[in-house]
């Protein structure tokens, strides 16, 4: 009986899946535009009623991307993210060129009875150039209002058949269907990276004839996706939704099967052999006679290491270009100065190798291009480069697109999880987070006035890694990063104060005067020791199961430190009392710890964790550690005259 069930199953199953026909635009319908809120989730801002996405690949060496987006407006104002759209084009600038065509964008509102439609017109279409590769078209819809329709459909031809771009099938909105559909000719193979929990509701896979030969199609159809809920703590929220991309990994040319990506070996073979990679790592003639000797002399391997680093920094700038690929080489970056990611620590890769050491290549995808796979190999994903040096059997990483980055300290952007190595013969798979710890020290020292306001001096001094993105953020905007102090405190600051120490901590530091941290209750004078680094909430307050790891950049310390000094006549009471508390593997780490010399009272807490990455099982113990934190910090003292 058993049997019979579990058939029959798979029998409706297959005959679900085989009446569904996908590429079938339905009619936008006038129940949609009456309605005024999404049935299943009456908050949802927006919802998207259709979505789909074809990739045809011909066989001339062409891949059409068409798609059609159909999104539902319930609340205008938390749905700006529909309301525009942005359609990028990549040129090599060798003669290949994606182009746009059949671009339709309409907005769709239901008025007297009648469906309204209001066109995009073409002057409202505009293209920008974001560098010199990367053409935007641009466009925003009309009259859209709560209850609109905004759909939009276009067709790409790219000549680029590496990969096809990835393709997101949850999002923060509910989807009521979105469709992924790939067809290619069978003398191309494509690997389909699937990342995600979310099972398709109708699935093709077969080869078949398609235009007038035979074909590879796969096609999955999505009904019903639930919202996707944003968590706090994660680099990138992209890399636990549901999204598929597919990669080049062979194709058949006379009779010959030529292979593109079957493994990382491939990847490497391809690197290797490519002109904006390999061959530009064999220009040792290039940077001879570049390092001073006084460099090249040093013996200690890893403090030669480092003053290399230290002379690509100072001699040569990143102008923020993410590649895996030289862009105009090395040759041009010795006489410029200026290059692009591959560019500066391909050429620290090279001088690091004249100065005989042990160097190759790492290759990477940044943070905000998802992480890689071990199990899919991918070039297309790959776009940035580190060096690596080996030493007594370890492996090293040196970033010299930062100015401030030490050995084992690359750009946080890159602090990606895995990459990987890429030596003449082998590629390595390599971890690529933050060995060392960072501390965050938030230091107060402040007087009580006889009147019960308070004066004093505070400090935020960052180290290690948290120093160096803390200056990259000062340094790409001295301004705003100001202001954000500034607007940040409900009390007056002065002599504001912002720099790299002589040890490369990064600190900011500023006086402030303040009459509201105390409240009189008859004669005595009740306040939070911790002045204005208290704290009523945290940030460990999600209440749906957790999907995704708890991400940091580093381990971290965090310390928050007060000294207040009261009046000679006046006296403390009520003092809170020392505390300590941990999880069980001591993972997670929380002091709080009060010391008293006469009027003087300091209070330090500090936050402590083991990890850069902790699993998501974690959630739950940090959610409890930081409600106690949070109650722990709360208590007050009490001041009175003698």
């Amino acid at each position: 009986m058993k049997k019979i069930l579990f058939l029959s199953a798979i029998l409706i199953i297959g005959l679900a899946n085989s009446q569904h026909r996908f590429l079938e635009i339905p009619k936008l319908s006038e129940a949609d535009l009456k309605s005024q809120k999404s049935e299943k989730y009456a908050d949802a801002p927006a919802e998207v009623l259709y979505r789909s996405t074809h990739f045809n690949i011909d066989n001339k060496g062409h891949m059409f991307q068409k798609v059609v987006s159909r999104v539902k407006i319930y609340n205008r104002e938390k749905a700006v993210d529909y309301l525009d759209h942005e359609i990028v084009l990549y040129d090599d600038k060798k003669g290949s060129v994606e182009t746009l065509t059949d671009l339709k964008a309409h907005t769709y509102n239901y008025e007297d009875g009648n469906i309204v439609a209001t066109k995009v017109a073409k002057d409202e279409k505009y293209r920008s150039k974001e560098d010199r590769h990367y053409n935007v078209t641009k466009f925003a819809f009309p009259n859209v209002k709560n209850g609109s329709v905004v759909e939009y459909s276009y067709q790409i031809m790219t000549p680029f058949l590496v990969s096809t771009p990835k393709i997101m099938i949850e999002e923060e909105i509910p989807v009521r269907y979105s469709e992924f559909i790939l067809d290619y000719p069978t003398v191309l193979s494509y690997n389909i990276n699937y990342r995600g929990n979310l099972m398709p509701t109708h699935r093709t896979v077969e080869e078949k004839r398609l235009y007038g030969d035979s074909y590879k199609t796969y096609r999955f159809g999505y009904e019903n996706i639930t919202p996707y809920i944003n968590e706090k703590y994660v680099l990138n929220n992209q890399n636990y939704k549901t999204g598929i991309k597919a990669e080049l990994n062979a194709a058949m040319t006379d009779n010959s099967v030529r292979s593109f990506a079957g493994s990382w070996l491939d990847i490497r073979k391809r690197l290797y052999d490519h002109q904006a990679f390999g061959q530009e790592l064999k220009k040792l003639n290039l940077v001879k006679g570049v390092l001073p000797q006084d460099i090249s002399s040093i013996t200690p391997p890893m403090e030669r290491a480092a003053a290399i680093l230290k002379f690509v920094q100072k001699n040569y700038t990143w102008n923020n270009e993410n590649s895996v690929f030289t862009d105009n080489g090395i040759k041009n970056l010795l006489s410029t100065k200026v290059g692009n990611s591959a560019e500066i620590n391909l050429l620290l890769t090279q001088l690091l190798q004249t100065a005989g050491l042990k160097a190759d290549p790492v290759v990477l995808s940044t943070v905000d291009l998802g992480m890689l796979l071990a199990y899919s190999p991918s070039i297309s994903q790959l776009n940035y480069v580190v060096a690596s040096i080996s030493v007594n059997d370890r492996i090293h990483l040196l970033d010299a697109t930062q100015k401030q980055s030490e050995i084992n300290m690359i750009a946080p952007q890159a602090l990606n999880y895995s990459g990987f190595i890429m030596t003449p013969k082998e590629a390595t798979e390599i971890s690529l987070l933050y060995p060392d710890r960072s501390k965050t020290i938030l230091s107060i020292d402040a007087k009580m006035n006889l009147d019960g306001t308070f004066g004093g001096n505070f400090k935020d001094r960052d180290t290690k890694l948290y120093a160096m993105m803390v200056n990259s953020r000062y340094s790409s905007d001295t301004s705003a990063f100001a202001d954000s102090y500034k607007s940040g405190y409900k009390f007056p600051i002065s002599n504001l104060k912002h720099g790299i120490q002589d040890n490369n901590d990064f600190e900011t530091s500023f006086d402030f005067t303040s009459d509201n941290f105390v409240d009189a209750i008859g004669s005595k004078l009740v306040f939070n020791p911790l002045l204005f680094l208290y704290s009523q909430n945290h940030n460990f307050d999600q209440k749906e199961p957790r999907k995704a790891p708890l991400e940091f950049y580093s381990a971290y310390d965090r310390t928050k430190k007060v000294t207040i000094t009261i009046p000679d006549n006046y006296e403390f009471q009520n003092v809170p009392k020392s505390k300590k508390f941990r999880t069980d593997d001591n993972a997670l780490q929380y002091s709080y710890v009060v010391t008293q010399a006469g009027n003087k009272l300091t209070v330090e807490t500090t936050v402590s964790t083991d990890d850069s990455v902790y699993p998501k099982e974690y959630y739950p113990a940090f959610a409890q550690i930081f409600d106690n934190i949070t109650k722990q910090e709360a208590q007050v003292v009490t001041v009175v005259r003698k």
